[in-house]
């Protein structure tokens, strides 16, 4: 069955989702990414889009801009993990349930998620233009002094995705959980290539 999370999102909607589950997002995406977190987290700035049940994009995207007639090209995920020293600030301070971006996470957004009930998801990289396909509309645009790809700019979205959960609200971190994965295979899938060729290896 099709997962869709539609904001504003409730915590109770996140209840079923877990890591590696696929879903998409209808409703309104924010970017923000490095700027936009150190406004609000460090200089206690507040947003002027409420993020409260909503989702944010870690994306710098670009936009051909005309008076009344903004046109977005692409936006490509920034990786999340720029934002993790601010990210738990920022959950607790927004009350944003969705995390948007490239690549993982690390513990500390983990425990905020599972603690503020958020999650994280991974929007594949490279894939900037075919993103913009799927933004309907800009709605608005604040803190355009931050310049083009740090402000916030909100995009209408229908089924935006698909995008990977990476960190649910029961303390999964899927980048976290595959990296223990792989080590504890590792010498498993050494093994056989080191028999096969052990009689190359010269030993000094």
């Amino acid at each position: 069955m099709k997962k869709v999370l539609t904001t504003p999102i409730k915590a109770e909607d996140l209840e079923d989702i877990h890591i590696g589950d696929i879903v998409y997002l209808t409703g309104t995406l924010v970017t923000g990414r490095d700027d936009v977190h150190r406004r609000v987290v460090h200089e206690g700035m507040t947003s002027p889009y409420d993020f409260n049940g909503g989702a944010i994009f870690h994306a710098g995207p670009i936009v051909h801009e005309e008076p009344g007639n903004n046109t977005l090209i692409s936006v490509g995920p920034t990786s999340s993990i720029r934002m993790e020293q601010d990210e738990e600030d920022f959950i607790r301070m927004t009350g944003v349930k969705m995390l948007v971006g490239k690549g993982g996470m690390g513990p500390k957004t983990t425990a905020a998620c599972e603690k503020y009930k958020a999650i994280h998801c991974v929007f594949v990289g490279g894939c900037a233009v075919s993103a913009a396909v799927h933004v309907e509309k800009i709605e608005d645009c604040f803190w355009r002094e931050l310049g083009m790809p740090e402000c916030e700019w909100v995009f209408k979205v229908n089924e935006f995705g698909p995008l990977i959960v990476s960190i649910d609200t029961h303390g999964g971190n899927l980048f976290v959980e595959n990296k223990a994965k792989y080590q504890a295979r590792k010498e498993e899938c050494e093994a056989p290539i080191i028999e096969s060729v052990k009689d190359y290896l010269v030993i000094e």
